[in-house]
């Protein structure tokens, strides 16, 4: 269950969590005309709190919003703002965040007209999103019937709540048989990304993922690959199978929810050793000393922030 907090912004103001309503003629509810961002907040060993890379999380909101020619009455440096004062109103020194820019009620039918659009932020304590012993252990994982969508389908680069049907599909099929992620190939048949996640493998020592073609362009993906490459190893963007997948000596799962979870099987496969290996187990040690600020070559990711 979601802990509630105090507060949830909503179009500049700070309403009572069960004030925040919209009404049920929604035009987002009906057709999925809506746009978000997954964000985190960390406590960090000095006493303040750090949002990691909080500039590009807002950019990405506006860009998406754009993509779906939403128009947005705040810029980024705006929603920043705002998500720090959420934050702050609700004393919350670690979580998650989450924005959301949707249409309105007005008129009814696939065209939002002038439909107004309104923004809201809502933050809540949150752990590991698939359980705090996968982060050492590693997730069962099964490939979706369900393929993600062609580019030019829906907008992949936009963080859209409608794209997401897809993903829920691919989910609940991989929970109903007993799997904790789904893996989605893309209509070329190459591996994709999860539900919710980017996807690395590692054979080797060489990382690979998925280009930024079928994906959405993962802001922990992108920092994982930076650190990753400061690291001294090699990274790659490339297409890759999912038999390939299959014989990897490691694979592990990036996003803001996810952090950096290793994947222990797929298709009932071992993946190497069958938990996290050395470079994920590496790379999962340095990221968390980046996320909590303790890694001073990459202050630029933290918005601190004191409560």
């Amino acid at each position: 269950m979601m802990e509630k907090t105090n507060f949830i912004w909503f179009d500049g103001k700070m309403l009572p969590w069960d004030q925040a309503q919209v009404h049920v003629l929604t035009h987002a509810l009906h057709y999925g005309s809506a746009v978000f961002e997954g964000i985190r907040a960390y406590a960090c060993a000095d006493g303040s709190s750090s949002v990691f890379r909080l500039a590009e999380h807002s950019t990405r909101l506006v860009n998406s919003a754009k993509i779906l020619r939403l128009e947005l009455p705040y810029t980024a440096k705006q929603i920043s703002e705002a998500v720090v004062e959420t934050l702050k109103a609700n004393k919350l020194r670690e979580g998650y965040i989450r924005p959301l820019s949707f249409v309105g009620e007005g008129e009814m039918g696939v065209y939002p007209g002038t439909n107004p659009v309104h923004t809201i932020i809502a933050v809540w304590p949150w752990g590991a999103y698939l359980g705090p012993e996968a982060l050492e252990m590693g997730i069962r994982a099964k490939t979706s019937s369900f393929a993600r969508m062609h580019v030019n389908t829906l907008m992949s680069k936009a963080k859209a709540a409608g794209n997401y049907v897809n993903s829920i599909l691919a989910k609940v099929e991989a929970k109903e048989e007993g799997y904790d992620e789904a893996v989605m190939l893309d209509t070329n048949g190459f591996v994709s990304e999860a539900s919710g996640e980017n996807i690395f493998i590692v054979r080797d020592g060489i990382i690979k993922t998925t280009p930024w073609t079928s994906i959405l362009g993962g802001i922990t993906r992108d920092a994982v690959m930076t650190v990753a490459r400061d690291l001294g190893y090699r990274v790659e963007e490339q297409q890759f199978t999912r038999d390939e997948l299959y014989i990897a000596d490691e694979a592990f799962f990036t996003g803001t929810a996810a952090e950096l979870t290793p994947i222990r099987e797929v298709d009932r496969r071992v993946i190497g050793a069958g938990k996290a290996g050395p470079v994920t187990k590496h790379l999962q040690k340095e990221f968390f000393a980046v996320v909590k600020g303790e890694n001073p070559k990459y202050a630029g990711w933290s918005t601190h922030y004191t409560i």
